[in-house]
């Protein structure tokens, strides 16, 4: 579904890793390996990225679900995963990757142009995450001091649920006092986010280079094969636009032409 009437865009809510901070979205795949090779059930990068966006005790869940982690842990333990075995490995997450945000939180190259010409539109900016409060804690202030600094930041623990639930972007728009959500635009680099975006009845853009999708830093972006470099991102997309992404683009630095797009009320794809 498209969002109705080409009304002004009054608010566009950001991700924050691999979209806003973290190119490649590496600090929580980083962790998540780690927990599960801490737990003897080792796990591979791709099984960690897949259900990247999702709060993190669910992205926990989601993992152990994964047909070959299930079996692994069975092998290991003699039994499925339970719920306890769950929040075991959640709270052995959360002070890991308290520790390795620091190392991880650096802004993309062109947020805070992109978000400065926006708020000179009059467009309020928000964000929501699947980081807690308290890891939020820590990325917030590193992010603010070199230029990206929202005005709303909601995180997984302040909604009963997160993404793909559309609950946190209610609470952003609500916050922001922005309204109806034909005036919203979520800007996200994974498939959860695009979904929860969609189910707020949101304008929804995807990201691929800089995001999860891509998985890499800005270094090994750069020392890519080119051809190597337009495959992965021509699946990227293709696999946003399954997800339902009104638009996707490589970075937020190319954000601006698709709020011109948007505030015509045309999508870049249906």
């Amino acid at each position: 579904m498209t969002p109705a009437s080409p009304l002004p865009i009054g608010a566009i809510l950001f991700d924050w890793a691999g979209t806003t901070i973290d190119h490649g979205s590496r600090a929580p795949v980083e962790v998540f390996v780690e927990v599960f090779r801490r737990a003897d059930v080792p796990i591979t990068t791709a099984e960690a990225r897949g259900p990247m966006g999702m709060a993190k005790r669910e992205h926990i869940a989601a993992i152990l679900a994964v047909p070959r982690v299930a079996e692994a842990w069975q092998s290991r333990f003699g039994q499925a995963a339970t719920e306890a075995d769950i929040d075991r490995l959640y709270a052995d997450f959360l002070p890991l990757q308290k520790e390795v945000l620091a190392r991880h939180s650096d802004v993309i190259p062109g947020i805070p142009e992109v978000v400065a010409e926006c708020r000179r539109r009059g467009i309020r900016i928000g964000s929501s995450t699947g980081y807690t409060r308290a890891l939020m804690e820590v990325v917030a202030p590193i992010a603010r001091a070199q230029g990206f600094d929202p005005e709303v930041i909601l995180c997984a623990d302040d909604t009963p649920k997160g993404r793909p639930a559309p609950w946190m972007i209610f609470r952003a728009a609500e916050a922001l006092d922005v309204f109806p959500m034909s005036r919203v635009v979520i800007v996200d680099d994974t498939v959860p986010g695009i979904e929860a975006g969609r189910n707020a009845g949101t304008w929804t853009v995807a990201i691929t280079r800089t995001g999860n999708a891509l998985g890499l830093s800005l270094d090994e972006v750069a020392q890519l094969d080119p051809a190597d470099l337009s495959s992965r991102l021509r699946a990227a997309e293709a696999t946003f636009g399954k997800a339902g992404a009104h638009a996707v683009i490589e970075s937020v630095a190319d954000l601006l032409p698709v709020l011109d797009t948007f505030a015509k009320g045309d999508p870049i794809r249906s």
